[in-house]
């Protein structure tokens, strides 16, 4: 195994993660944005097609753009959650005091090698549709191991 492989942050295989993303600043833009990006620096397995929902939590906003990607990566969990943020970030994210706020890029974690790792999967159809098309095109499935 080469030295490169085992640099920080880095795991000996590949991880397939799931990811939710969303935007209701210049969606359409933005998501494109992020859909080349992570295409160009991750190994993008395919994606879904973006839908448009409506704001959940704080509702004067505009209606958001989601969609769903399946990506694999050498990153640990961990390396590419933060990877994931500096995307954010890279696209213009600003953190306000309102979580729900409105923002040119989220993009959050649903599964991980499989497994499912965020509750919003549950609960929104903005993070499960997406995700269940993606699963669908792939031929993949989640296992459900936490206790929500």
């Amino acid at each position: 195994m080469s030295t490169t492989a085992l640099r920080a942050g880095q795991d000996t295989r590949l991880h397939e993660c799931l990811i939710s993303i969303g935007s209701n600043i210049d969606p359409e833009m933005n998501v494109t944005r992020a859909l080349s990006l992570l295409n160009s620096e991750c190994d993008l397995v395919t994606h879904s097609q973006p839908i448009r929902t409506s704001p959940v939590g704080f509702l004067p906003q505009a209606d958001f753009l989601n969609a769903a990607l399946l990506v694999r990566t050498p990153l640990t969990y961990e390396a590419f959650r933060l990877y994931l943020k500096a995307v954010e970030n890279r696209l213009g994210r600003v953190r306000g005091l309102n979580k729900s706020g409105p923002r040119t890029m989220d993009l959050d974690i649903v599964a991980w090698n499989g497994e499912l790792m965020d509750q919003g999967y549950l609960e929104y159809d903005y993070v499960r549709l997406p995700i269940d098309e993606v699963l669908a095109a792939s031929g993949r499935s989640l296992t459900i191991k936490h206790e929500w």
